[in-house]
């Protein structure tokens, strides 16, 4: 075998594999990788959902003062008389 058949993208693909698979090290930094990864996904997933939950509530809070600061402005006030008039 040639040293430009070793540069192939075929062969090259061939012995890093074979290397995982018989390197007890490169399957341990393997599977590290791996666990490492998943976990950052699991963190990036958990704060994003944490993220839109307080905005979601931010925006159900900031529509239910808006409602009742409009129904009380639309309200018609009784003044000290009970006469029903408007303020």
């Amino acid at each position: 075998m040639a040293l430009d058949e070793y540069l192939e993208s075929e062969v090259a693909v061939a012995v890093a594999a074979t290397a995982v698979v018989f390197s007890p090290r490169a399957r341990r930094a393997l599977r590290r990788g791996a666990v490492y990864g998943l976990a950052g996904a699991l963190r990036a997933g958990d704060a994003i959902g944490s993220f839109a939950r307080g905005a979601a509530r931010g925006a159900q809070e900031t529509a239910a003062v808006t409602t009742g600061m409009t129904e009380t402005a639309a309200r018609p006030t009784v003044d000290a008389e009970g006469a029903g008039g408007v303020a």
